[in-house]
């Protein structure tokens, strides 16, 4: 892969998985790594079994504490991990699964975190999330208003 940076609006970024979305998490985290993009890898380091809600509450402390300014998780569906993710006070993950859902997980909800799921979403379409993740500003407004309800 060629090293082009990509202009992230964030400074610092976690990434974590379960042991489904190990390889996928690895391949995320290069693909950062390439565009220099500061990423801090949360775990697990080899794909043995893990439980998801043990990475997903670590890397939302992790924001929640702003010691990194979002997140990516990914396990088999991104479902698991959004929903023990959003259980941390503060946090809003979103479950992304197209350009569409990404964008407006940004513009809308001012998600801070992204949840991916490997076995439902193929690398490729991955790392171009990732990215728009990363690129997208929220959009504050009469979105704001809500979000603050959340």
């Amino acid at each position: 892969m060629s090293n082009i940076k990509l202009n992230s609006i964030f400074k610092t970024v976690c990434i974590a998985s379960d042991h489904a979305g190990f390889i996928l998490k690895e391949e995320i985290k290069n693909h950062l790594i390439d565009r220099s993009v500061s990423i801090f890898d949360m775990g697990p380091f080899n794909d043995a079994s893990v439980d998801y809600p043990d990475y997903a509450k670590k890397l939302a402390n992790r924001v929640r504490s702003k010691k990194s300014n979002v997140g990516i998780l990914v396990c088999g569906s991104g479902t698991g991990m959004a929903i023990s993710a959003n259980k941390i006070k503060t946090i809003r993950a979103a479950v992304c699964y197209n350009l569409k859902s990404t964008r407006l997980s940004r513009q809308h909800n001012n998600a801070n975190i992204i949840a991916l799921g490997s076995r439902l979403t193929k690398k490729k379409l991955s790392l171009k999330l990732v990215e728009l993740f990363l690129k997208t500003k929220f959009e504050g407004g009469r979105h704001l208003r809500r979000v603050k309800k959340i």
